[in-house]
């Protein structure tokens, strides 16, 4: 029995793999990896879609210096800039997605934190969705306090979005104005608020295997529902504008790859899922 087989029925049981295993599936022939892996996603999550979209209520000027990012103020980018996005506009934003079949929209805005003004704005701005769609709502606004997330919560808010981005190890490598750990304690945060919790990070900024393991292993051990995975698109004036994309292959592995980690949550394709055809 191949390694990819072996490891497939321990899954499928409820056991749990080594770390030495999880690292030699990258070496198992692709279309039997891609195969388990399908059959994991069948076996726990069955054959439906769970679709979720976003609106950049605010955009640019981020004080965060995140190496992959075109709305952080460190670097020269054409990203458009603009403030809190109105009621009207992030209404009419989820009316337009609710018509479409989509199930939830998620607000997201540039920077580190929200000011009072910007909570109480945003408070407002969620309350008037809630009262007028039944789309599912959720927030992504960096660190927030837990008075915060509840506010958010009992303004109608169901999932905070909250990305890990990579592993513990290579995160300094990606940005030196906030920390891993920093990121974690705002996802215990949103949970302790009563909040549904989506995490997960990008593919192709210069990580090892190792370090996309331990990325899936700390959102299994987060009991992360929602993961979504991107891929890095290159933006000239950030650091990583002249990074290579990874290969086709290697999305379809490392897809694969947190298949076998996280079997029961929705993996989601996010940004640059038009790469792999």
């Amino acid at each position: 029995m191949s390694l990819t087989s072996s490891l497939l029925s321990r899954v499928l049981h409820g056991a749990s793999c080594t770390r030495e295993e999880l690292i030699a599936l990258r070496r198992e022939p692709l279309e039997e990896l891609c195969r388990s892996a399908n059959t994991i996603r069948k076996h726990f999550c069955g054959n439906v879609f769970d679709l979720c979209t976003i609106i950049n209520g605010r955009s640019g000027r981020c004080s965060e210096n995140c190496k992959y990012c075109a709305q952080s103020a460190h670097y020269s980018t054409a990203v458009e800039e603009y403030p809190l996005l109105s009621d009207e506009a992030l209404l009419a934003g989820a009316r337009y997605n609710e018509n479409k079949g989509i199930l939830r929209y998620s607000i997201v805005t540039s920077g580190k934190r929200l000011t009072d003004a910007d909570v109480d704005q945003l408070c407002a701005s969620y309350k008037n969705i809630a009262a007028r769609c039944g789309i599912s709502l959720c927030a992504s606004h960096g660190l927030q306090t837990l008075e915060e997330l509840k506010a958010l919560k009992e303004a109608g808010v169901t999932r905070f979005h909250a990305n890990l981005e990579t592993s513990r190890r290579y995160f300094p490598q990606m940005c030196t104005t906030h920390t891993y750990e920093d990121k974690v304690t705002n996802i215990q945060r949103a949970r302790a608020a009563g909040l549904e919790v989506c995490s997960g990070g990008i593919l192709g900024m210069g990580e090892s295997w190792e370090d996309r393991l331990d990325l899936a292993v700390s959102l299994a051990e987060l009991e992360i529902s929602s993961i979504p995975l991107n891929l890095l698109r290159p933006i000239p004036g950030t650091p990583y504008e002249g990074m290579e994309p990874i290969s086709n292959e290697d999305v379809l592995r490392t897809v694969a790859f947190f298949r076998y980690i996280n079997p029961t949550a929705w993996i989601r394709m996010a940004a640059g899922r038009g790469q792999v055809p």
